[in-house]
């Protein structure tokens, strides 16, 4: 059993950054998949980015050039930079991990079996 806590959420005027981290727990695989997802009030939750444990990264373009996700191994922890927010990405951020060990590509929620309780992102105009 995995356990993610997410921390890091304010927050921040439109322009400026936060950085958020995704502490894991528990058992943990050598080979996995990691995501971070949000969901803004009375929409569905969207992916983001995902990273393998060998450090490959994927971002839907919404965020691509803007965000940056990361983990450091040693600390179990998974990161996501967030510089340019704009108001839109006022949202519940969420970590993930994919059933997988490795990245199917997608964002589907199904594909993803342990969650995080989320952190609350927002941004001021």
């Amino acid at each position: 059993h995995v356990r993610l806590v997410e921390s890091g959420g304010g927050s921040v005027q439109a322009g400026g950054s936060l950085r958020l981290s995704c502490a894991a727990s528990g058992y943990i695989y050598s080979s996995y998949c990691m995501g971070w997802f949000r969901q803004a009030p009375g929409k569905e939750r969207e992916g983001l980015a995902v990273i393998d444990s060998d450090g490959w990264t994927s971002y839907v373009d919404s965020v691509k050039g803007r965000f940056t996700i990361s983990q450091d191994n040693a600390k179990n922890t998974l990161y996501l930079q967030m510089n340019s927010l704009k108001p839109e990405a006022t949202a519940m951020y969420y970590c993930a991990e994919e059933f997988l060990a490795y990245c199917s590509g997608g964002y589907r929620e199904a594909d993803f079996g342990y969650w995080g309780q989320g952190t609350q992102v927002t941004v001021s105009s």
